[in-house]
């Protein structure tokens, strides 16, 4: 059995060495440990880092992609690289290596294709209030919406099956771990979330620059990944939002019609016409969005099948 550890990096010479320094080098039930370190186009020194820890694996950018790219080019590489278990870990130290053992075992004992470290944010002291509220608000969202029960939607301390890590697909640039979800809750994969510890912060969050620029990230990232899997339901819902108050103008118009000939409210009358129609044709959208989406399901499927030939393990 086989692990593989991802680190996605960007200009991460300060921590790097102390994450991996912090890593296990043997757990129960595991042959082999690896690591793999993801260069995400860094101007630093964390390349020249990687490759004189030795580590195993390195891939390396020209150029900074984002989060969600590093990530997913180092599910790849894990993957042709033979792994049975891939963890991914950040860079900053963030997440105790230790906790490893947390995330693999659930797998080892095939009671998870997924596992997700929980932080338990309530605890964390140097969360603000208002982060909190967010978070668990947001977490809350996206448990509802992907049909999931993990605790902590946020956090990229995962562990995945080799079959699962074949599933994933990444489309956006920001992060990877609400779009994930939304995958594996569509798919009604086995994820579980397990108790986690957190480490002292290294340095501030790069995704977290702010919370207002965080929530619209995030906020987009939501939209688009449920929209991916449920574009029927997003389509109808704003296609009855726009419907409804045609409806109830159409509606008034025909009492003042009855009532008084329906004299003065020619332009109510014209509005909910528009509406009606507007909303009509979202939803005819809708239809077709789903008829697509269906579509890209197969693609999914191929993809697949495709990726196991690919990823053979020789």
């Amino acid at each position: 059995m086989k692990l593989l550890i991802q680190i996605p990096c960007y200009n991460e010479e300060e921590s790097l060495q102390k994450t991996i320094k912090n890593l296990p080098k043997s757990i129960n039930g595991i042959d082999d440990i690896e690591i793999l370190v993801i260069d995400d186009g860094s101007t630093d020194k964390t390349l020249e880092i990687a490759k004189r820890l030795n580590v195993e694996h390195i891939v390396s950018f020209p150029n900074n992609r984002g989060l969600a790219q590093a990530f997913y080019a180092g599910i790849e590489k894990c993957l042709l690289s033979g792994a049975d278990i891939i963890v991914n870990t950040d860079a900053d130290n963030q997440y105790l290596g230790s906790d490893i053992e947390k995330l693999v075992f659930p797998i080892l004992d095939k009671r998870a294709d997924i596992v997700v470290g929980d932080r338990e944010t309530d605890h964390i002291k140097h969360f603000s209030l208002l982060k909190k509220i967010f978070q668990k608000f947001g977490s809350y969202s996206v448990r509802k919406l992907s049909n999931t029960n993990v605790t902590d939607t946020v956090s990229g301390f995962r562990a995945f099956t080799r079959e699962s890590a074949m599933h994933i697909n990444i489309f956006t640039d920001y992060s990877y771990t609400i779009e994930t979800l939304m995958q594996f809750g569509a798919r009604k994969a086995n994820i579980i979330s397990v108790p986690i510890k957190t480490n002292e912060t290294l340095r501030k969050s790069r995704l977290f620059k702010s919370i207002p620029s965080f929530i619209a990230n995030q906020f987009l990232t939501i939209i688009r990944a449920f929209s991916n899997y449920q574009a029927l339901k997003v389509f109808i819902f704003i296609g009855l939002i726009i419907i409804t108050p045609g409806i109830f103008g159409f509606t008034r118009f025909l009492y003042y019609y009855f009532i008084d000939g329906g004299e003065g409210h020619i332009q109510s009358l014209i509005f909910s016409t528009v509406l009606i129609n507007i909303g009509f044709i979202v939803l005819m959208s809708g239809i077709l969005a789903d008829l697509i989406s269906n579509n890209r399901k197969l693609i999914e499927n191929v993809s697949l099948l495709i990726k196991k030939k690919y990823y053979k393990k020789f």
